[in-house]
């Protein structure tokens, strides 16, 4: 069941939908924590507005601010045909990103090349406020994860826990290494979700409201979440890094037999026994 906080504010995010052009935005899709009925007191609106042809980033400020928003600007690179438009409508923050028709066909395409992005777990927890029957065209060619997609995904994933001596790990508990080490559980952390969605055959979520997002999955390593959670906090560099091996090499042994699983699989046994 939707939170009241989502519904109101896909209420804000419809009628701002409406209040861009049908000839421009032939497409408008609500994702994040609303779309999935799941925002709270600190949530905002995201949403992906779909034209029909590339827009300036001017137009796409004059396109939202007559849709009501204020206190307007932008962030990421601008040098592709991809939009972003921050800003507010009645003191609810909004994130809108454009892409036109051919460049966010493109983007799903790439998803099925091997692209590692939360756009297609975004897409398929879209939910349409204007539609020309994109985001189910979309909705229905990502239901299929196929399966030498996910096997790339893991091998490609497991790649870097090998290849060097074990004890190399220990370098990066020494004092004063704490951003080396931090740098090295954050990948790995990516990596081993990257591993746990190509296993459940589910596009990989965003990071946030982890512990929600792969409970319902049938195969991950014991206490995924948590243990994510108690690696990055873990004050002790040593401990922590003990938690995040033991976490990775838990997921490789869930993963099939392939090249860079089965290395991975050796040489994180002899690293967490060098941290233990």
């Amino acid at each position: 069941m939707a939170t009241t906080r989502s519904e109101t504010l896909r209420t804000l995010a419809q009628l701002v939908a409406d209040a861009l052009p049908a000839e421009v935005a032939e497409e408008v899709v609500l994702t994040g924590s609303v779309s999935r009925g799941m925002a709270d007191e600190v949530s905002d609106i995201e949403m992906l507005v779909v034209t029909r042809e590339p827009l300036e980033l001017e137009e796409c400020f004059g396109l939202a601010r007559a849709a009501g928003l204020e206190g307007l600007d932008t962030w990421g690179t601008q040098d592709g045909p991809a939009r972003r438009v921050s800003g507010y409508r009645e003191g609810e923050p909004l994130e809108l990103v454009w892409w036109p028709r051919e460049f966010a066909e493109e983007r799903i395409d790439a998803l099925f090349a091997g692209e590692v992005s939360s756009t297609a777990d975004a897409l398929v927890h879209g939910v349409p406020l204007r539609t020309s029957g994109l985001l189910e065209a979309w909705q229905e060619r990502l239901r299929d994860y196929p399966e030498e997609l996910a096997a790339k995904q893991i091998e490609e994933a497991a790649l870097p826990w090998g290849g060097f001596t074990p004890a190399g790990v220990l370098t990066i508990i020494r004092s004063g290494e704490r951003l080396a080490l931090m740098e090295w559980m954050f990948d790995g952390a990516i990596r081993v979700l990257t591993i746990v969605s190509a296993l459940n055959r589910v596009w990989p979520p965003t990071t946030k409201r982890l512990a929600a997002r792969v409970e319902p999955l049938a195969t991950k390593p014991d206490r995924l979440a948590e243990r994510i959670e108690e690696a990055l906090t873990e004050p002790d560099p040593r401990r922590a890094l003990l938690v995040m091996t033991e976490l990775q090499l838990d997921t490789v042994l869930l993963a099939p037999s392939g090249l860079n699983v089965d290395r991975a699989r050796v040489w994180l046994a002899e690293a967490a026994k060098l941290l233990r």
